[in-house]
């Protein structure tokens, strides 16, 4: 189901508009029309960026989400959620994002939000770029919440909240989407550590009812929080069982660990496609046309071009927006540069 060689794509997220992170703050000052129509505003604007810069696959740009995850729990009845952070001074680490209590069996009976979100993509979106949606895995949602009595351990709440995205994904489906991504970087950044063979059960689950019916995606990173990692940020503790993901495609990090493990490309485009993260998010050196061709030249080694796709590391959601854009603008001419210099524009 991709469409071209070098296919230009997005992870999911995309910086706010200043004024929405303001209105944010201040929503009790609003109506529920004023809402709506500020999160059509924030879409319109994500789309407009992406779409300027050339991309061949945007999505919403998160707009509605509070970080790329932590919106989701107020979806899931059964949650107490926490309201003030443990620790919200000092350093930005990842501990500063608290974590909630379970107080009750976990249900979403009307959805996770995310067949909402591409509605309103379909709805606002020019003809043109393939439209994309992302949703957290199980077990990267499972990282915020708190054991219990019911559910002892982060697998057992793993599997509490798998039947809900696996919904969620068959709902997508069922309303027309084709690009979607199951983010999973929790899997990536422990898999140094944890059962990679249950990881890959687990995921496997998740989305066996759309596998087939969509271009399906896994997004594997090792975490961005303010321009932070917070895993082991080695991919060779993924294989070789991460090549049993049952998806057409897998999003690695590269340009943030300046393309170690480059190489290790090749196993993954055995299985599937690769979509390898050739701009920085972390980073506010604007990547150059020049750049960019080198390093999409340098991804060639070792795969072909029918099996590459380049995007940002991660979501963009953590980069400032004026660096987002010219990012986006010099990856989607750097690509297709190489692809005229390949004769497959």
């Amino acid at each position: 189901m991709k469409d071209q060689p070098i296919r230009t794509t997005v992870i999911g997220s995309y910086p706010f508009p200043a004024w929405l992170e303001f209105a944010s703050e201040n929503l009790s000052k609003f109506g529920e029309s004023d809402i709506d129509e500020m999160v059509d505003d924030a879409v319109v604007a994500a789309i407009h960026d992406q779409v300027s810069a050339g991309l061949d696959v945007i999505t919403d740009g998160e707009q509605t989400r509070l970080d790329f995850n932590l919106s989701f729990y107020g979806y899931i009845d059964g949650i107490a959620r926490e309201s003030i952070s443990p620790r919200r001074w000092g350093p930005p680490a990842h501990d500063q994002r608290g974590k909630h209590q379970i107080t009750e069996t976990l249900r979403a009976p009307h959805g996770l939000g995310v067949v909402e979100e591409f509605e309103r993509l379909k709805r606002l979106a020019p003809r043109g770029p393939a439209l994309k949606a992302s949703v957290p895995g199980p077990y990267t949602l499972s990282g915020r919440l708190l054991p219990n009595g019911e559910y002892p351990d982060r697998f057992a709440i793993t599997e509490a909240i798998l039947p809900m995205v696996r919904q969620e994904l068959e709902s997508l489906v069922a309303a027309g989407c084709q690009e979607i991504t199951v983010d999973e970087p929790s899997m990536s950044c422990y898999a140094y550590r944890e059962d990679t063979k249950r990881f890959v059960d687990i995921f496997n689950r998740t989305v066996e009812p759309i596998v087939g019916r969509c271009h399906l995606s896994t997004h594997l990173c090792f975490g961005n929080y303010k321009g932070h990692a917070v895993g082991y940020r080695s991919i060779a503790p993924m294989l070789p069982d991460f090549l049993d993901f049952k998806v057409n495609e897998v999003h690695v990090e590269m340009a943030n660990r300046e393309f170690a493990e480059i190489e290790l490309i090749a196993e993954f485009a055995k299985r599937m496609d690769v979509a390898v993260g050739i701009i920085d998010v972390k980073s506010y050196y604007i990547e150059s046309v020049e750049d960019v061709r080198n390093r999409i030249n340098k991804c060639l080694e070792f795969i072909v071009p029918d099996k590459l796709s380049v995007a940002p590391d991660c979501g963009l959601s953590q980069t400032a927006r004026w660096a987002a854009k010219k990012k986006l603008m010099n990856m989607a001419e750097g690509a297709r540069q190489v692809r005229k210099q390949l004769g497959i524009n």
